[in-house]
């Protein structure tokens, strides 16, 4: 069976400028979970290390793996919120409509579609 040729998609400037910030913060999230998971592995390395000289205990090795885990946590969960409003400033001198904006105007153009249908009918 032959295979229909791929349509190709021609982009706005708009869009493609939409196209170009997805794809950079996909990348850059792609980092900062890589960066996230190397700095895990040194750091458990390192502790591990220690443990094995003697420096520190075992139990103490632990304690510190976890604290440093929880503060990763927190620090990732603040850094997120702080990501979001940041593209959402972005958006907004881009001038590109937010989804409360759509859904907005979608309500508006519903209730004009009634009064228009309800127009026609008298």
């Amino acid at each position: 069976m032959p295979t229909k040729p791929k349509e190709e998609v021609v982009e706005t400037p708009k869009e493609e400028s939409q196209h170009q910030m997805s794809e950079m913060l996909r990348r850059l999230f792609l980092a900062a979970v890589g960066a996230v998971a190397i700095a895990q592995e040194e750091l458990e390395a390192l502790v591990n290390k220690l443990v094995e000289r003697g420096e520190i205990a075992e139990k103490d090795g632990k304690k510190l793996i976890n604290e440093a885990m929880e503060k990763r946590k927190s620090k990732t969960v603040s850094v997120g919120d702080e990501i979001g409003k940041s593209v959402e400033n972005v958006l907004n001198k881009m001038n590109i409509p937010s989804k409360a904006d759509v859904d907005v105007l979608s309500q508006k153009i519903a209730a004009l579609s009634k009064k228009i249908d309800d127009l026609k009918k008298t």
